[in-house]
């Protein structure tokens, strides 16, 4: 999946992505290791999509918080 099109993902979207990337890589790794993974370069692919969509999260995790600690400041500038 291109980095655009994960960028797009809402927080809740990138989660169940990223559950389904984990499993992707648990399956890929046993295949890796009893040498029926036609492909290895499936594994780091999927290994770095991970890493990708992890930090998307973090971003929108730490964007949400930001707006969430402006908006209860400007809430307690106004009393």
């Amino acid at each position: 999946m291109e980095l655009d099109e994960l960028r797009q993902m809402n927080a809740a979207d990138l989660r169940i992505k990223e559950r389904e990337t984990r499993e992707d890589i648990f399956r890929l790794r046993l295949k890796l290791r009893t040498n029926q993974l036609d492909k290895p370069a499936s594994y780091r692919r999927s290994r770095r999509e991970l890493a990708q969509i992890m930090t998307l999260l973090r971003q929108k995790t730490r964007e949400e918080a930001a707006s969430e600690g402006a908006t209860k400041v400007s809430d307690a500038a106004a009393d």
